[in-house]
């Protein structure tokens, strides 16, 4: 039978940050208080800090414990240090009740309303997953389906038709080999959708120099795409930046092939830059550019398969782009594109300081 946790666990957890921060919040309103009253002020002074300390303790704690700590604590001190007489507990003071009851109702009201704004987040954030999942499969729906049917035809092809010259066969079985390998970059984009974790995309993240990933990626790429000029630059000194190397390798994998397939791109440049806290990661291309009308929905997956002049048009780029999002929004970082006077520009920045991921 497994174990069930107490039902006041989601409303009371204890975590050492909260701790901490109650406490540095909390040492600041009594250090406050004292430089009050030996300013002389009259007094009434400290239920107004204390208000103000409860407040802040319970919009920036998880559930209400801490919130409720702090409420007992401000009540002490209100009435032992800081209303006269000093330094003893008096609890027939006139608006005594009144002032603990106004620092409970703060606490309960503050910590309910948060704990709202953080259910409404989330729930934002699962439809949010939920439309980048609906929009995912209406791309792999397409990008499967047309592969497949053109290495059905070609193997179709050669079986049924012995009289084909070698030419016409190796054509036939080029095409089937390379709809497969398309197959492939579909599916590992797939297994990068899963590679990050669970419902809050979290990822194990470990400093990795950055430089390494970018000529890793641009050294596959150019086994695939030899006819393609790949250039790498990065600063001279070494930027350790907490990454899952592989889900990013499949993201410059994703932008690089972006460039030369749906670019048409003779040249690439990858270009490695330190931003203050951020490293920024560029991929820039000399080739047609990015259409117009597809800039606002580039990442979201609802790029529409388009048939270009060559007649192939399983060439969507959407699921790539939207998997590029999804991994660098998981590392915490942001991702955007733009043309250029000749070709186009895709860089996304990740934050050089691990830091939980946005949902």
């Amino acid at each position: 039978m497994a174990f069930r946790k107490p039902w006041v666990s989601p409303l009371f957890p204890f975590s050492w940050r909260d701790l901490a921060l109650t406490a540095a919040i909390f040492s600041c309103a009594v250090a406050l208080c004292f430089f009050l009253q030996n300013a002389g002020v009259i007094e009434g002074f400290a239920p107004p800090v204390f208000v103000l300390a409860v407040l802040l303790i319970s919009r920036l704690t998880t559930g209400y414990l801490f919130g409720l700590i702090a409420t007992v604590l401000g009540m002490v001190c209100v009435n032992f240090v800081f209303t006269f007489p000093y330094w003893a507990f008096n609890l027939s003071l006139s608006g005594y009740p009144l002032t603990f009851f106004t620092l409970l109702m703060v606490s309960l009201i503050t910590c309910t309303l948060t704990a709202q704004a953080k259910r409404q987040a989330n729930l934002l954030a699962e439809n949010e997953r939920e439309k980048m999942r609906a929009n995912l499969l209406r791309s792999v729906s397409h990008d499967i389906r047309t592969p497949l049917t053109s290495i059905v035809g070609s193997t179709s092809a050669v079986l049924e038709n012995p009289g084909l010259s070698d030419r016409e066969q190796r054509e036939l079985l080029e095409n089937a080999r390379e709809e497969a390998q398309w197959l492939i970059r579909v599916v590992e984009n797939l297994l990068s959708i899963t590679r990050m974790g669970d419902a809050q995309d979290r990822i194990a993240k470990e400093p990795e120099p950055a430089e390494e990933v970018l000529g890793a990626a641009a050294q596959k790429f150019r086994r695939r795409f030899p006819q393609v000029n790949v250039t790498v630059s990065a600063p001279e000194e070494l930027l350790m930046v907490p990454m899952d190397p592989i889900l990013m390798e499949q993201v410059l994998a994703n932008l690089l092939e972006n460039a030369a397939v749906h670019g048409r791109a003779a040249n690439i440049a990858l270009l490695l830059e330190a931003e203050e806290t951020f490293a920024r990661v560029t991929v820039r291309d000399d080739g047609s550019g990015i259409p117009k009308g597809d800039l606002d929905s580039l990442f979201d997956g609802r790029l529409k398969s388009r048939r270009p002049p060559d007649g192939d048009g399983k060439r969507n780029m959407g699921l790539g782009l939207s998997v590029c999002r999804a991994i660098v929004l998981a590392h915490g970082g942001s991702i955007s594109a733009k043309n250029l006077p000749r070709g186009a520009e895709f860089s996304f920045r990740l934050p050089m300081a691990i830091q939980e991921a946005a949902t």
